[in-house]
């Protein structure tokens, strides 16, 4: 992990989990006790931090990941699908004795889905292997992290990273209790409407409701609060106030990784200097086109297919 640094500095350096999806078609949850025939099963990369490292790489940007996984098949397949975005995974290390991290998703026909997540080589991403790769986060523009990996080691890489003048984003996934202190650090806290009300302890029904407990969140800390909405589109606070953007409208197959998909989008428009209502309407492109199709990081879109469904919604005026 404290190789010589040898690549260039990133534009977007995730700090984060990444997992092989082991997924699984069903027509619905089984019952306790009860056995279903699925109607398909198939692999995919995973993590929250490997999906927004994918999904940031599509979009042009120069991506970095910082992470763990085991030395095992999972691990040299995780790797080689980043390397084949170019996605530098320099700072992601080996660890022997402990299986990579693995996803156990069921997709049920109107695209949603249920996860189990056997976090293995993730939980090993420390703060001082964190520290080791201090170099790389002082040099990216913008660093992301989530809350599949300890939050020791999370809390660590947004503290240098903010010290270095980086734009901070934690998309805060899967939901924990976060001190001030480490909201304080953060430029963007990204959640969902399930997020949100977790951490603000209220219900998020919809927009109305997430613009009061976005701002309610900012207040704790975070310059900018991004609360998804999914089909409802999303709501941002701010400190000019509060906007809300709908989503475009499409047929979702698979909503698996659509969060990512925006976490991951935001990054790069943000660290390629793109306007701030640009930059999400260019997220919440990508994760409509990553919902069609199934899959995780296969499904991300590329910034040209960004680009067209974006010229396209702006010739039928649906581009907020």
């Amino acid at each position: 992990m404290s190789e010589p640094f040898a690549a260039p500095p990133a534009d977007v350096l995730v700090v984060g989990s990444l997992n092989m999806d082991l997924r699984i078609r069903t027509p619905r949850l089984p019952a306790p006790g009860e056995t279903l025939t699925g109607s398909g099963f198939d692999t995919d990369g995973g993590g929250k931090g490997a999906n927004q490292a994918v999904a940031a790489a599509r979009q042009g940007a120069r991506v970095a990941m910082l992470g763990a996984v085991g030395q095992d098949a999972h691990g040299a397949a995780l790797l080689a699908a980043l390397q084949a975005d170019g996605i530098d995974t320099h700072a992601v290390e080996r660890i022997a004795g402990t299986p990579s991290g693995t996803a156990a998703i069921l997709l049920m026909p109107d695209g949603e889905n249920s996860i189990v997540v056997i976090p293995g080589a993730n939980h090993a991403l420390t703060p001082e292997r964190v520290r080791a790769q201090a170099a790389r986060l002082r040099q990216a523009r913008v660093v992301v992290a989530q809350l599949e990996c300890p939050l020791d080691a999370v809390a660590e890489a947004l503290a240098i990273a903010r010290e270095a003048g980086a734009v901070t984003v934690l998309n805060a996934a899967p939901v924990q209790p976060l001190g001030e202190a480490l909201l304080g650090q953060l430029d963007w806290l990204v959640v969902n409407e399930i997020e949100a009300a977790a951490l603000a302890g209220m219900p998020v029904p919809g927009p109305a409701e997430a613009r009061a407990v976005a701002e309610q969140l900012r207040q704790r800390g975070p310059r900018q609060v991004l609360v998804t909405l999914g089909a409802e589109g999303l709501v941002l606070a701010g400190p000019e106030g509060t906007l809300a953007l709908p989503a475009p409208r499409v047929q979702a197959v698979d909503t698996t990784g659509a969060g990512d998909t925006v976490v991951g989008a935001l990054a790069a428009a943000l660290a390629t200097g793109r306007p701030l209502r640009e930059a999400l309407t260019r997220a919440q492109a990508a994760a409509a086109l990553a919902v069609t199709r199934l899959g995780t990081q296969s499904a991300m879109p590329t910034a040209a297919e960004v680009d067209h469904l974006v010229a396209d919604l702006h010739l039928q005026g649906d581009t907020p």
